[in-house]
Protein backbone atom coordinates (compact mmCIF):
# COMPACT_ATOMS: atom_id res chain seq x y z
CA UNK A 1 0.00 0.00 0.00
CA UNK A 2 1.19 3.55 -0.71
CA UNK A 3 0.46 6.80 0.63
CA UNK A 4 0.27 10.03 -1.38
CA UNK A 5 0.05 13.78 0.20
CA UNK A 6 0.28 16.19 -2.16
CA UNK A 7 1.35 19.99 -1.75
CA UNK A 8 2.21 23.22 -3.02
CA UNK A 9 -0.69 24.48 -4.87
CA UNK A 10 -2.41 27.65 -4.06
CA UNK A 11 -3.67 31.41 -5.81
CA UNK A 12 -1.10 32.29 -8.58
CA UNK A 13 -0.99 35.26 -11.25
CA UNK A 14 -0.99 34.27 -14.67
CA UNK A 15 2.77 33.95 -15.53
CA UNK A 16 3.84 33.02 -12.61
CA UNK A 17 4.71 29.62 -11.40
CA UNK A 18 4.33 27.32 -8.42
CA UNK A 19 6.29 23.85 -7.71
CA UNK A 20 3.78 20.48 -6.14
CA UNK A 21 5.46 17.99 -4.67
CA UNK A 22 4.30 14.63 -3.45
CA UNK A 23 5.11 12.26 -0.50
CA UNK A 24 4.78 9.08 -0.75
CA UNK A 25 5.22 6.58 2.13
CA UNK A 26 6.54 2.82 1.70
CA UNK A 27 9.77 1.30 1.29
CA UNK A 28 8.87 0.96 -2.41
CA UNK A 29 8.80 4.31 -4.04
CA UNK A 30 11.91 4.01 -6.34
CA UNK A 31 9.92 1.01 -8.08
CA UNK A 32 6.88 3.15 -9.16
CA UNK A 33 5.89 5.11 -12.25
CA UNK A 34 4.99 8.11 -11.04
CA UNK A 35 2.12 10.80 -12.62
CA UNK A 36 0.52 14.40 -12.60
CA UNK A 37 -3.41 14.63 -13.22
CA UNK A 38 -5.64 17.40 -13.08
CA UNK A 39 -9.07 18.20 -12.85
CA UNK A 40 -11.12 21.24 -13.15
CA UNK A 41 -14.43 22.33 -12.48
CA UNK A 42 -17.09 20.50 -14.88
CA UNK A 43 -14.33 18.56 -16.83
CA UNK A 44 -12.72 14.86 -16.70
CA UNK A 45 -9.54 14.41 -14.96
CA UNK A 46 -6.64 14.62 -17.55
CA UNK A 47 -2.85 13.37 -18.12
CA UNK A 48 -0.53 16.62 -17.16
CA UNK A 49 2.86 14.67 -17.10
CA UNK A 50 4.70 11.25 -15.71
CA UNK A 51 8.12 9.98 -14.88
CA UNK A 52 9.82 6.51 -14.83
CA UNK A 53 10.68 4.98 -11.84
CA UNK A 54 14.39 5.98 -12.71
CA UNK A 55 13.43 9.28 -13.70
CA UNK A 56 15.31 8.89 -17.39
CA UNK A 57 11.65 9.04 -19.24
CA UNK A 58 9.11 11.72 -18.68
CA UNK A 59 5.99 12.23 -20.85
CA UNK A 60 3.83 15.53 -20.80
CA UNK A 61 0.37 16.60 -21.77
CA UNK A 62 1.18 19.03 -24.96
CA UNK A 63 -0.92 21.46 -23.14
CA UNK A 64 2.06 21.92 -20.53
CA UNK A 65 5.00 20.75 -22.58
CA UNK A 66 7.75 23.23 -22.32
CA UNK A 67 6.30 24.79 -19.18
CA UNK A 68 5.93 21.99 -16.66
CA UNK A 69 8.38 19.98 -15.34
CA UNK A 70 8.23 16.97 -13.79
CA UNK A 71 11.27 15.36 -11.99
CA UNK A 72 11.72 13.01 -8.34
CA UNK A 73 13.95 12.00 -5.66
CA UNK A 74 13.56 8.52 -5.03
CA UNK A 75 16.05 9.23 -1.60
CA UNK A 76 13.12 11.78 -0.35
CA UNK A 77 10.51 9.67 -1.63
CA UNK A 78 9.14 12.86 -3.58
CA UNK A 79 7.81 13.38 -6.75
CA UNK A 80 7.99 17.15 -8.31
CA UNK A 81 6.01 19.30 -10.62
CA UNK A 82 7.51 22.35 -11.47
CA UNK A 83 5.15 24.85 -13.62
CA UNK A 84 5.69 28.04 -14.91
CA UNK A 85 4.11 30.43 -17.17
CA UNK A 86 1.01 29.32 -15.74
CA UNK A 87 -2.18 30.25 -17.70
CA UNK A 88 -5.71 30.50 -15.77
CA UNK A 89 -6.85 27.03 -17.96
CA UNK A 90 -4.28 25.23 -15.66
CA UNK A 91 -6.52 26.15 -12.58
CA UNK A 92 -7.54 22.68 -11.40
CA UNK A 93 -7.06 20.21 -8.72
CA UNK A 94 -3.77 18.58 -9.09
CA UNK A 95 -3.46 15.14 -7.83
CA UNK A 96 -0.59 12.62 -8.55
CA UNK A 97 -0.18 8.80 -9.12
CA UNK A 98 1.73 6.04 -8.54
CA UNK A 99 1.66 2.70 -10.40
CA UNK A 100 3.84 -0.46 -9.68
CA UNK A 101 5.61 -1.25 -12.94
CA UNK A 102 7.53 1.57 -12.59
CA UNK A 103 6.50 3.34 -16.61
CA UNK A 104 5.47 6.62 -17.26
CA UNK A 105 2.10 5.68 -18.03
CA UNK A 106 -0.26 8.66 -19.68
CA UNK A 107 -3.87 6.33 -18.70
CA UNK A 108 -5.12 7.39 -15.38
CA UNK A 109 -6.38 3.34 -15.77
CA UNK A 110 -2.99 2.85 -15.36
CA UNK A 111 -2.30 3.99 -11.79
CA UNK A 112 -2.65 1.65 -8.82
CA UNK A 113 -2.57 4.65 -5.75
CA UNK A 114 -3.73 8.60 -5.92
CA UNK A 115 -3.31 11.66 -3.52
CA UNK A 116 -6.22 13.59 -2.53
CA UNK A 117 -4.91 16.64 -4.57
CA UNK A 118 -4.11 20.23 -3.98
CA UNK A 119 -5.81 23.37 -5.62
CA UNK A 120 -3.71 25.40 -8.21
CA UNK A 121 -5.53 28.52 -8.75
CA UNK A 122 -4.49 30.90 -11.93
CA UNK A 123 -5.68 34.39 -11.78
CA UNK A 124 -5.70 36.51 -15.11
Amino acid sequence: QVQLVESGGGLVQAGGSLRLSCVASGRTFSTYGMGWFRQAPGKEREFVAAISWSGTSTYYADSVKGRFTISRDNARNTVYLQMNSLKPEDTAVYYCAAEKWGSPYSLDNEYDYWGQGTQVTVSS
